[in-house]
């Protein structure tokens, strides 16, 4: 048994499905869910993109395999917004970026899981939770700026720097603990993505979705 989230879902042949699902200890992996698309099957609802829990999973010569799983979360209420679907997408493909197979994904997981959960909060706005998201696996990957270094580079207030510091120095259970107001939030979360555009070479095709709905 792995703990893990499935962050893809793709269907493979007539019955089967192809998943992606991070996992903490094995790192981003590929598993077939096979017969995952007959209705009958038990694993239609262990391959839901979201399902988050633990995952029985058999090594075969070239591939995973998903025997079973127990399913604690499925997020179900981003399944019921379009913009909350799409902050949830936008927040697997950058899981999915900063992670590879045989890697520990520990603090990811736990990242994605509890910024996930932080979407369905009424007291935050996505907007601050998407800047918390993206500062936070920055800097559980070790990648970063220091504090001192975003002051020289970054005209910020004081709050908007604190706000960044807590984000850096708070285990992630904690993270979402604060609130913003408008002006020092958009401060904070313009930081967020210009530092993670300097990292990241990609473009996300949710989060273009995401944009357009502005």
């Amino acid at each position: 048994m792995v703990r893990g989230m499935v962050i893809s879902s793709m269907p493979i042949g007539e019955y089967d499905r192809r998943l992606e699902i991070l996992t903490d200890s094995m790192g981003r992996i590929s598993a077939f869910a096979r017969g995952a698309r007959k209705p009958s099957s038990p694993l239609v609802s262990i391959s839901r993109v979201f399902a988050f829990g633990e995952f029985d999973l058999y090594e075969g010569r070239n591939s995973y395999s998903v025997n079973a799983a127990r399913i604690s979360n499925y997020f179900e209420e981003l399944t019921k917004d379009v913009e909350l679907s799409y902050y949830g997408f936008y927040f697997l493909e950058i899981a999915a970026y900063f992670t590879r197979e045989g890697l520990d994904a520990t603090e990811i997981l736990k990242l994605l899981y509890q910024s996930l959960r932080a979407l369905s909060l009424e007291s935050l706005s996505h907007s601050l939770v998407r800047g918390i998201y993206e500062l936070k696996i920055l800097e559980v990957n070790g990648i970063c700026p220091d504090i001192d270094s975003i002051k020289r580079g970054f005209e910020l207030n004081q709050s908007a720097l604190y706000a960044i510091d807590f984000v850096k120095r708070t285990p992630v259970e904690k993270l979402y603990t604060f609130r913003l107001t408008p002006e020092v939030e958009k401060e904070f979360t313009n930081t967020a993505v210009t530092l993670l555009s300097r990292v990241v070479d990609k473009k996300f095709h949710s989060l273009e979705m995401l944009e357009s709905l502005s």
